[in-house]
């Protein structure tokens, strides 16, 4: 009995070996290997065998991770600032032991995150409020190039920085928004400004056209007066007032002497009377038969 527990024993005890002489590193990992406690080398991914009891292995996950961070710093024109950024980032995979040994595996609260805050501070002091939105890229590529400065030597990569959110004091919103409504206002005055200019100049436009539509017509009838004045003859105008006659004699004609009266004959004498003493083209339409009084 006692042969059988020896051996079952040394069983276990050789089980638990084996088991601890074996180490197995997850993809996106790496194992900093320990002997005594003294940092001797990085398992990569994988199986690895190690001497057990005297040897220990470290994981550390070198895929890129995210941290998010919020930071109030005072801006260039002094307006206070709270900034929240999410950083992706990932431990160096050849420095691993090096982080380990410096830092150790509470990394990102010893040295990423007072870096973070570092950057985001150094960054708001160089803009103004209203050039940390407008000019967003160049803040976050500042806020990188400032962490990428301190955490490289360190053995921790920064892939890229990304600003989620401002966030001001009451008062500077406040006056972010009264300057929004004084430039709204600013641009409604000058499209009624422009939009009064464009319909002065189609008022102007349309005077200029009727003005000089007044003009062709005044020419056309200048032109048409000279033309008839050119035909229109004492004869022509005779021959319109015969043919417009109704062969009814005036009663009274006007004289040097005033008012003559003249016969009244009939007018079926005047159509019976012989051709021969008829007036003749180029004589007086009407005869003349006046008597003095």
């Amino acid at each position: 009995m006692s042969f059988l527990v020896g051996i079952i024993l040394i069983a276990m005890v050789g089980i638990f070996g084996v088991s601890n002489s074996v180490t197995t590193i997850e993809a996106g990992t790496r194992g900093v290997l320990k002997t005594f406690g003294e940092i001797t080398g990085i398992l990569d991914e994988g199986l690895h065998f190690r001497v057990p009891f005297i040897t220990s292995v470290t994981v550390v996950e070198v895929r890129t991770q995210r941290y998010e961070s919020n930071s109030s710093a005072a801006s260039r024109d002094l307006q206070t600032v709270t900034t929240q950024v999410v950083i992706n980032y990932r431990p160096d995979a050849t420095q691993v032991d090096r982080l380990v040994r410096e830092i150790g595996v509470d990394y990102e609260r010893r040295v990423v995150d007072p870096a973070i805050q570092e950057a985001i501070k150094a960054a708001t002091a160089r803009f103004t409020a209203e050039e940390l939105i407008t000019r967003r890229p160049e803040v976050s590529d500042l806020i990188l190039s400032v962490l990428s400065e301190r955490l490289t030597p360190r053995g921790v990569i920064v892939e890229s920085v990304s600003i989620t959110d401002f966030n001001f004091s009451a008062e500077f919103a406040r006056a972010i928004e009264a300057k929004q409504v004084a430039e709204q206002d600013a641009l409604r005055a000058a499209r009624e400004l422009e939009r009064a200019r464009i319909e002065a100049q189609q008022q102007v436009a349309r005077a200029e056209a009727e003005a000089k539509a007044r003009l062709e017509i005044a020419r056309a009838e200048a032109e048409s007066l000279r033309l008839l004045g050119e035909v229109v003859s004492p004869q022509l105008l005779q021959l319109r007032f015969i043919e417009r006659w109704d062969g009814i004699l005036p009663r009274f004609v006007g004289g040097d002497n005033g008012l003559l009266t003249m016969l009244s004959i009939p007018t079926e004498d005047i159509l019976t009377e012989p051709a021969a003493t008829r007036a003749t083209p180029g004589q007086n339409a009407a005869p003349s038969l006046e008597t003095t009084p």
